[in-house]
């Protein structure tokens, strides 16, 4: 089954029933996604029940982001490869808890953005984007053994957790985390229950991460590759103190795939690319002295799918332009 929220006009937007090859909709039962996990036993069959036969066309323009907003959004870095790139690019070491313990931190939730949504930046910000999976959780009780936490996955989908790396490392360097470095996560217009997606294996997606930079192809990354800690151990550790609610979002941290001997290569050189430009710029740096690549400037384009190795699109494409920001930088 596989859902999205039509913009209405409201905060919440309307939840509708979109056919498994995204191309029709139909208006669901339930009003919202978050009415729906809050009483998934009863929205569940309801919504499976829904019939996209006669349905209409399904547009991407015409929806918000899936839950767009939520109770929580946590996200982690359970790909090291990209961990250990990006700690270098700050100058910062790698340490051994990293390798078996998952990194995680919470973000604002109070608003994601839609698929098509402009990614707005400014001069010394340092824009970035970062193609990550997210699933969408019901209520998770604090203690949650692993069982627990794979039971409570609802839905799947794809995010551009966008970065300002202009930015972050002078808050990082406060000791208290992120806030100004990380503006509005968005997402792909369509979530997926776990069944609705043949690569997902109860515990991480082995898909193809797609992004094109500047329509031109910037990564090919394998999802089920190199993610060090797959999402039940990532859901036992963020429960590990408290409960978590239903409608918490669980990102995976940006997809990221390392080579034999080294971080991986560009697509132009035979690897599979990268899913945010700071991995491209940190290994430009290693292999030539330093980055070429810049940040994301007013007009670029970026476009973020997964897809099976027949080349069929589980959650539709988030593809969003990059615009000047007008206010106080």
């Amino acid at each position: 089954m596989k859902l999205a929220t039509r913009d209405d006009g409201s905060r919440d937007g309307r939840l509708m029933v979109v056919s498994d090859d995204l191309a029709r909709w139909v208006a669901a039962p339930v009003p919202t996604m978050q009415a729906a996990l809050d009483d998934w036993a009863a929205a569940e069959p309801a919504l499976r029940a829904v019939s996209t036969r006669d349905g209409a066309p399904f547009e991407a323009t015409e929806c918000l982001a899936p839950l767009p907003r939520a109770y929580q959004w946590l996200d982690a870095s359970a790909y090291l490869n990209h961990v250990e790139l990006v700690r270098k690019a700050r100058g910062a070491p790698m340490p051994p808890r990293l390798f078996a313990e998952p990194l995680i931190y919470q973000g604002g939730s109070d608003g994601f953005l839609s698929a098509t949504a402009p990614i707005p930046s400014a001069p010394g910000w340092g824009a970035d984007f970062e193609a990550e999976i997210a699933v969408i959780l019901s209520d998770v009780p604090m203690g949650a053994d692993r069982a627990t936490a794979a039971r409570a996955i609802r839905l799947v989908t794809l995010v551009n957790d966008v970065s300002l790396r202009g930015l972050i490392p002078d808050e990082l360097s406060k000791g208290f985390g992120f806030l100004q470095g990380k503006p509005a996560t968005a997402f792909a217009p369509v979530v997926a229950t776990p069944d609705a997606v043949p690569a997902w294996d109860g515990a991480r997606l082995d898909a193809t991460v797609c992004v094109d930079f500047n329509d031109q192809p910037f990564g090919r990354t394998q999802a089920g590759r190199d993610m060090a800690f797959d999402f039940p151990a990532l859901i036992v550790h963020a429960a590990r103190t408290r409960s978590l609610a239903a409608g918490t979002v669980l990102g995976s941290g940006t997809v990221s795939n390392r080579e034999e001997g080294g971080p991986g290569r560009p697509l132009a050189q035979g690897g599979r690319g990268y899913s945010c430009i700071s991995e491209q710029r940190m290994v430009e740096g290693i292999a030539g002295g330093q980055p070429r690549t810049p940040f994301l400037a007013p007009g670029d384009r970026v476009a973020i799918w997964a897809e099976d190795a027949a080349g069929h699109s589980f959650f539709g494409r988030i593809d969003q332009t990059v615009v000047a920001w007008s206010g106080e930088a």
